[in-house]
């Protein structure tokens, strides 16, 4: 059977600069826009500082441009790994560009069924790598049901937004892939690109209102590379040899003596921790309802501040700081992000 083997992902060169913008929901804090303005004129290191902040207070553009910059290895050390637990982090609150990040990290490191669903999610937005790893996987039976159309389909929108590999996979499957199938690709390629295009402008509009589309669930392929916006013409770059990725940090189990306070105890602490900050409440309300049954915020109560133009969501109820920084800690060892806020 015929079979075409998965080549590597070009690396793209730029991180958060003025295209960033286009992307970012309202930030969290003035940080953000900061960090951004700093890497675009070439302070990598001010605009990591700029970000560590809200980053910590939960902001999804913030973990994410922290992870381009460790992918990059600007204003800081490459680190690939935390790089994949920021990506992580992000696309759990709903950032979809660290969504496909992460799921291309996933399929780089062997994590192919459990990327396979970001890869979905990325190709239906058009993302030219997803539509590559996605294409050839329809084509080779790998992760995918075996569709040499909607294979063929995938490729050519891969290959016309510039992605090298996509062009020299096209040049193989020709060799196979008859061409009345060839046809009906090039008809259902139209309608995915339509697709796309209606996809990525419902979240541009999002976007302007400070909310972003939930992240997907999890995807395959090449050796990934970190990128800021949706990609419409990749830059043509030699392919990178995948890189081996430290993996991601298992959550250590609770210690008994530092588990949270029952929740009886904390009826009338004032000590609260922040979860987030959001341009949307509606998108706190969500992660309260995705968060509250968390042992460690056992006994709080949820809380929305307005600050400025976004809505802090903090848990209150902590009887004192050491508490509130326990379950602050617990949070943190499965991956989410909090920091203490202080007495309400």
């Amino acid at each position: 059977m015929a079979r075409i083997t998965m080549a590597n992902l070009v690396r793209t060169p730029a991180l958060a600069g003025a295209a960033a913008l286009a992307l970012l929901a309202v930030p969290a804090l003035a940080d953000v826009k900061s960090g951004v303005d700093a890497w675009t004129a070439g302070d990598f290191t001010r605009a990591v500082v700029e970000w560590q902040g809200p980053a910590a207070a939960g902001d999804p553009d913030a973990l994410f441009n922290l992870a381009q910059a460790y992918r990059l290895g600007r204003g800081v050390e490459v680190d690939n790994g935390r790089a994949r637990q920021l990506y992580e982090e992000a696309a759990r609150l709903g950032h979809v560009k660290a969504a496909d990040n992460y799921g291309l990290m996933l399929f780089q490191e062997g994590e192919q069924e459990k990327a396979m669903p970001l890869i979905r999610a990325a190709a239906d937005r058009g993302d030219p790598r997803a539509q590559y790893v996605l294409g050839l996987s329809h084509f080779n039976a790998d992760y995918a049901p075996r569709d040499w159309v909607r294979g063929y389909a995938l490729m050519t929108l891969a290959s016309g937004a510039g992605l090298p590999q996509a062009r020299d996979a096209l040049v193989q499957m020709d060799k196979y892939v008859p061409s009345a199938q060839r046809a009906q690709a090039q008809s259902l390629a139209r309608e995915l690109e339509a697709g796309a295009k209606a996809q990525r402008s419902s979240e541009l509009a999002a976007v302007e209102l400070g909310s972003r589309p939930a992240a997907p669930a999890a995807a395959p392929v090449p050796a990934p590379v970190p990128v800021v916006a949706a990609v419409t013409k990749p830059p043509v770059a030699k392919p990178v040899t995948p890189v081996t990725l430290a993996a991601a940090p298992k959550p250590a189990p609770k210690p008994a003596a530092s588990a949270p306070a029952p929740a009886a105890a904390r009826k009338q602490g004032k000590w609260r921790v922040q979860l987030g900050a959001f341009g949307v409440s509606a998108n706190a309300d969500r992660l309260w309802g995705q968060l509250s049954g968390h042992a460690a915020l056992s006994g709080t109560k949820k809380t929305l501040v307005p600050s400025g133009k976004v809505t802090r969501l903090l848990a209150t109820g902590f009887a004192n700081e050491g508490e509130a920084s326990r379950a602050c800690a617990a949070l943190k060892r499965e991956g989410k992000a909090c920091v203490v806020a202080g007495q309400g």
